[in-house]
């Protein structure tokens, strides 16, 4: 198969820090590749990939920049692609709206439900898909359009399991510091369970403020923020913590840093919310709190959990593998239905 992949074209694939999406894309990129397939990714001018690469092109103009990468998709129309996968913005597939080529159009953020209503309703007809990175994603587009849920996934390669951590192992949160992930909380169950914290990951501008009168206040021996971490950074620290912790106050898509803690061996306490059932199963990989008091008796219970099943648990749900090849099956069947339709 000739398979277009579409990455948004802030961030390179794959990303140096942070960028959990980048390496969804840059891992089915290099599957894809191994299996066989042929190739290309329109993405940031710093990726570095095994495929053929179109780059969005730089513009000093807000307004222009819409344009030009709806331009630089545009030159896929020469390549000729079977399917077009976008992980980019729905808007940017405006060239092959009249298009019979398969596109699918994947979220792993919020759906804006009337931009999808809007979209299947112009393109040629049985040619535009969606997938979700969890239920939670594609449950919602399912009134409106075709969707089949697609999880993330991690390396398992990569990521170095860790069978036992020390008796004294910090908690870790690793994410945007901000008030919907919980940094807060995580700080607060930490002190409540008289447990050590380890606090990593990027702070938005806009969110500055939320860090200064928040999180630094409550900086120690015991509470570190050590700012953002590279994949290298985040292998070690995921891998010598004894849970990681995801009090998140909003419904997470997905949440990929579990799956990378999990690879670790590293069970996961989060709030149930968002796509987060269906990545922990309570009590084998981690434990699901309602409350604050349930998240630091949980806390309390972290070495009931089996490190070797909580990496289990990913190898066979949510390995790199696997979802590859969820994806080709998608692709074929698609490919597949689209041709005898268009026979017809």
């Amino acid at each position: 198969m000739r398979i277009a992949i579409t990455a948004d074209p802030f961030i390179p694939v794959p990303p140096l820090n942070y960028g959990g999406i980048e390496r969804i894309i840059y891992l089915l990129v290099e599957g894809l590749i191994e299996n066989g397939h042929e190739v290309i990714l329109v993405a940031h001018p710093d990726s570095n990939v095994s495929s053929e690469l179109i780059i969005y092109s730089k513009s000093k103009s807000s307004l222009l920049l819409p344009l030009k990468n709806v331009h630089a998709i545009n030159k896929l129309k020469k390549w000729k692609p079977d399917l077009i996968h976008s992980f980019s913005r729905l808007a940017y597939l405006i060239p092959f709206t009249l298009s019979k080529v398969p596109k699918i159009m994947s979220y792993q953020r919020e759906p804006t439900l009337s931009q999808i209503k809007k979209a299947v309703k112009i393109s040629s007809k049985n040619s535009l898909f969606f997938t979700g990175c969890s239920n939670y994603i594609s449950n919602q587009i399912k009134p409106f359009a075709s969707a089949t849920t697609v999880y993330n996934c991690v390396n398992t390669r990569y990521y170095q399991f860790k069978e036992n951590c020390k008796h004294d192992a910090p908690l870790v949160f690793l994410g945007r510091i901000e008030p919907i992930k919980g940094t807060h909380t995580a700080i607060k169950a930490a002190i409540a369970t008289q447990k050590k914290l380890i606090i990593a990951g990027n702070i938005p501008s806009e969110y500055q403020g939320y860090f200064d009168t928040e999180i630094k206040p409550h900086l120690s021996q015991s509470i570190q923020y050590v700012g953002e971490v590279n994949d290298q950074q985040k292998n070690e620290i995921l891998g010598n913590s004894c849970a990681l912790l995801m009090p998140i106050d909003w419904n997470e898509p997905f949440g990929i840093v579990t799956i990378e803690a999990m690879a670790c061996g590293t069970p996961v306490i989060g709030h149930v919310k968002g796509a987060l059932p269906e990545i922990i199963n309570h009590g084998v990989n981690g434990f699901l709190a309602n409350n604050f008091d349930e998240l630091c008796n949980y806390i309390h219970q972290i070495d009931q959990i089996s490190r070797a099943a909580v990496r289990s648990s990913v190898e066979e749900k949510f390995s790199s593998e696997k979802i590859i090849n969820d994806y080709i099956s998608l692709y074929r069947q698609i490919i597949s239905s689209n041709t005898n339709k268009n026979l017809l």
